[in-house]
């Protein structure tokens, strides 16, 4: 028994309840016919995220409703007639309204929002705006059909003939995208579920359409600074000054940090656009699409519009990456270049180094002679006026004359002026490696 508690007593680790939470965190609701659901996202930063919550909170206490935790991620509200779906995501928030009043007819019920039948402040920026009518089979299929856009109309049947769907993602004139379901025999909460998968498959593609402008605002800049690297790496090849490889290796820095400037603005982004493309991927297989009549699918539509968009922006991001590739590879072999160039100038100046360095030295050999001739020559000069004096004094003989005495110092005193030069260059020797050393 004890032995048994001792196993149970484990420690949680400190996001277990936030990832088993996560799996509940954006349920599917139940829906009943006939709906008009009206699904707006709205780009959110941090600081609008806060604000969009403490307005909700204002909103639940005047409608007498529960306000979203402060760290809830999704919320339901009911006012009335209406049921609001809050959900807070990333870089997004969405409001789903929905109602069951005057629903019965698809699309004929003016706008709520300048009606005031619904009210809230937009936390940002709109990026999806769109109207869904759930209705059942009591509306044919063509009825439905005449409702939107036939250049752009998707019609898809849903799970195993469950329901099926129209899509135009075209704008009306109230700026919604039309949307509907026309429910087989589907329940209320696999409605619910098809409706939410279509809503984010409408979001989603938006969120990954995002990145599109930004490629093509990218792309001429990015075309510029192609050309100008070009223009660089041609004029590498024909110059030969070394300022002019200087004034080329700053340009490419520039470019480089111009690179590194783009790429820190469309990282995000591109990233983002990827993932919410596979989200839409990941919606469309869950809905379990089937082909209806010569209607295209959703798939098809934004296969073939879509799908380009995306890749546009991988190629722009492409370009990017091999533009950085490119210009290092160029700053390299410049660098390369400038650094041989200096070693050959370094080359030429210890050869001349050591060409004055050995003219030096046969000027001071020439020098340490002339000492040595000039220093004898002041030698013997004092040993005759030495031999003046001896020879007055009696100490040389007679039959010597001065002359002779100081032909006969001569060699004498160059032996001791070459001796004397010798130990006056051994000593500066030793001095000079001594301080190399130091």
């Amino acid at each position: 028994m004890n032995e048994a508690a001792a196993v149970t007593q484990w420690v949680e680790h400190e996001s277990r309840a936030q990832i088993l939470a996560e799996l509940h965190a954006r349920p599917f609701l139940p829906l009943e016919v006939p709906r008009r659901i009206y699904h707006f996202a709205f780009a959110t930063n941090h600081e609008e995220a806060a604000a969009d919550r403490a307005a909700l909170a204002h909103v639940a206490a005047a409608g007498s409703v529960d306000a979203p935790a402060p760290d809830a991620k999704f919320h339901y509200f009911r006012f009335r007639d209406w049921r609001l779906r809050w959900e807070q995501h990333t870089e997004f928030t969405t409001y789903t309204w929905s109602t069951g009043v005057d629903a019965a007819t698809p699309f004929s019920h003016p706008d709520p929002v300048a009606t005031g039948e619904i009210s809230f402040r937009p936390p940002g920026r709109l990026i999806v705006a769109a109207h869904l009518c759930v209705v059942d089979r009591e509306i044919s299929l063509e009825e439905l059909a005449a409702l939107f856009s036939s250049q752009s109309l998707c019609v898809i049947g849903l799970g195993k003939e469950a329901a099926h769907a129209f899509a135009d993602f075209a704008v009306d004139a109230k700026g919604f995208t039309r949307m509907a379901i026309r429910l087989l025999h589907a329940p209320p909460l696999e409605a619910g579920r098809l409706a939410q998968r279509l809503l984010e498959v409408e979001t989603y593609r938006s969120m990954a359409l995002l990145g599109l402008p930004l490629a093509r605002a990218i792309s001429p800049d990015l075309a510029r600074m192609e050309e100008e690297l070009s223009e660089i790496t041609h004029a590498l090849r024909a110059t030969q000054d070394s300022r002019s490889n200087h004034d080329l290796l700053k340009r490419l820095s520039d470019l480089l940090a111009a690179n590194e400037a783009l790429l820190t603005r469309s990282a995000f982004r591109f990233g983002a656009s990827r993932a919410y493309h596979a989200l839409v991927k990941n919606r469309l297989d869950l809905l379990q699409e089937t082909k209806e009549g010569q209607y295209p699918t959703i798939s098809n539509f934004l296969n073939a519009r879509l799908d380009p968009a995306v890749e546009t922006c991988n190629a722009v991001e492409a370009r990017q990456s091999r533009f950085s590739t490119d210009v290092a590879r160029t700053t390299n072999l410049m660098r390369t270049g400038i650094t041989l160039d200096m070693e050959r100038q370094n080359g030429a100046l210890l050869d001349d180094m050591v060409r004055r360095t050995r003219l030096q030295m046969r000027l001071n050999r020439m020098v340490q002679g002339i000492s040595v001739a000039g220093l004898a020559y002041y030698l013997v000069g004092l040993f005759a006026f030495v031999a003046k004096g001896l020879k007055e004094a009696g100490v040389i003989p007679a039959a010597l004359s001065a002359d002779m005495v100081e032909a006969i110092a001569v060699p004498f005193a160059i032996l001791a002026s070459w001796a004397f030069m010798a130990r006056v260059r051994r000593l500066s020797n030793r001095a000079a490696k001594e301080e190399q050393v130091d």
